[in-house]
Parts: structure tokens; sequence; C-alpha cells
């Protein structure tokens, strides 16, 4: 009789590796997550009154070097992660998991984007270069050792949207107000904190060895950081509208603000999602509403109203 082998279910539902490596490697860039680096533009939003057709392309190209740049740090995350995303039930199709791609050339072709990555953010300007550098280098820190660090995991995904959004000024030249950057890394946490809930959800019984930092985590200790971060979120983004400079008028997006982070809370909490926050953004049709009509509010207002 054969010997029991505890991995031979994964083994036996393994996809087969994609036929087209352009695929694969395209899979591998992660592109549904580049709606994250969408912050970038919220500098060009607030200062739209005085934009002009040159810091449109900035950004644009702002937004291109950080999706980049955050697909070189997907490449060198699923790198070291490809054995124990294998017993993740979503994340062993990814491309280097499945053995869709090798992953050694994979990490080589993250090696050569990143440097012409960087490269170009320099040209963009030096302020700019520095600021992908570090969010590249914190990113990696996270990924080595820091995403098992109790807490301090959370603030670094959340160091990471506020050097999109820091970037995405230095890009234009438009410095972002202090209480802007405090909302977003603020949102950011509670986008974290979220994306906790569902893998301590998810893998009950064995979520520790796929995340060693959930065995760290309980369900009552991330619904008071939800609370905490939930309740510093309203408040900061209400201070942010009243002091932002803008006109006062700004306070009408807050419902917006609310109603998103209220719906996310209702998918969080009764439909089991949040693992994923761009899949969210993308599939679910209130919260995509919600952001393209804060946008176009806070444009509107920014124009018409000051």
């Amino acid at each position: 009789m054969a010997p029991f082998n505890a991995n031979a279910k994964w083994e036996e539902e393994k996809p087969t590796p994609a036929f087209n490596p352009v695929i694969a490697y395209i899979r591998q860039l992660r592109p549904r997550q580049w709606t994250k680096n969408l912050l970038v533009f919220a500098a060009l939003i607030f200062s739209v009154k005085s934009a002009s057709v040159a810091m449109l392309g900035q950004a644009v190209v702002a937004f291109v070097l950080f999706c980049l740049v955050s697909s070189c740090v997907y490449i060198m995350n699923d790198y070291t992660d490809r054995e124990s995303d294998r017993l993740h039930p979503e994340k062993r199709h990814r491309p280097m998991a499945s053995g869709a791609i090798n992953p050694h050339a994979a990490l080589f072709f993250g090696c050569v984007l990143l440097i012409a990555c960087i490269g170009t953010a320099f040209a963009l300007g030096v302020s700019f270069g520095f600021t992908v550098i570090v969010y590249f280098a914190v990113n990696v820190l996270y990924s080595v050792k820091l995403k098992h660090v109790v807490i301090f995991d959370l603030l670094l995904i959340a160091s990471g949207f506020v050097l999109r959004a820091i970037g995405g000024g230095l890009a234009i030249g438009v410095p972002l107000t202090p209480w802007f950057l405090v909302c977003t890394l603020l949102l950011a946490l509670f986008l974290a904190i979220g994306k906790r809930k569902h893998e301590l959800n998810l893998l009950k019984t064995n979520g520790a060895a796929h995340r060693k930092v959930l065995a760290y985590y309980s369900q009552e200790l991330l619904n008071q950081l939800v609370g905490i971060v939930t309740t510093a979120t309203l408040i900061s983004y209400a201070l942010f509208t009243f002091t932002s400079g803008h006109t006062i008028h700004l306070m009408w997006t807050i419902i917006f603000v609310l109603y998103g982070i209220f719906r996310y809370l209702y998918l969080i909490h009764m439909e089991g999602k949040g693992g994923r926050p761009e899949k969210v953004l993308l599939e679910d049709k209130p919260i995509l509403l919600t952001v393209v009509l804060y946008a176009f509010s806070v444009a509107f207002i920014l124009v018409y109203m000051e």
C-alpha cells in the first residue's frame, strides 16, 4: 500500500502551467492589483483647478511606474512565498506556486524591470526617484521579515499607500496636506485589518502555517482595531475637509467616505469578503460607483465652488 501523502490533494488540484509564457508573466505582474496605485492621482484631483496637460502626463507616468514597481514587489514576494502559497486555497494558483513559470527566470525579469523603473523615476524627479526606492525597500523588508511581526505588518502595508500618495504629489510638484496623508494612512490600515480578518476566517485550521503572523491575531482583536481605525479615519477626513485650505464645501464629500467605509464593513462581516481589496473595488458595484462619484464630486467642488 502506498504511503499516505498529506499534500496529495493539493498536488492533484495543481493547475496545469500556462502554455503561453506571456500570459503567465502578465498574470505574475498582478494587473488587477494596480488599482491600489490610483492613489497616485490624489494630488492631481485636489489640484484640478490649476492642473495642466503636462501635470496629467506626469501623473500617468508616476502611476505606471508605481504599478510596475509594485509588480516587482509581487514577483519577489511570490518567489519567497512560493512554497507556503501552495498550501493556500487561492494563492496556490499563482504562476510561480503552480509551476506555470520558472521562479528564477521570473526573479531575473523583476530585477531588470525594477532597474528600468528606478531610472525612469529619477528622470521624472530626484525626490520622486528616492520615494520609489523607499517604497520598494519598505515592501522588500515587509516581504522578507516584517510581515511576520504582529501589528507592524499592518503599519508597513499602510505606509506603502502613504508613499504612493506622496509620490503622486512629488511627480506633479504639488505637496499634499498632513491631514490627507493621515487619512490615507488610516484608510490603508482599515483595508489591511480587513484583509487579516478575511485570512484568519478563511484559514481557520492552518492559517499560521500559511502566514505565521496570523497566529498572533484573533477576530476579537481585529474587530477592536477595525473600530478604532474606522472612527479615526472618519474624524480625520472630516478635519481634512475643513483644514485643507480649499473650500469648505469639500465637507459634502464626507457622505461618500461614510458610505464607502460602511459598505466595506458590510462586505467583511456579512459576506466574508475583504481578502482582496482590489477585487472588491472592481467587482462590488456600489463601492466602485462611490469611488467614481467621490472623485467627480471633489473635482466639481474645487473647480466650480472654490
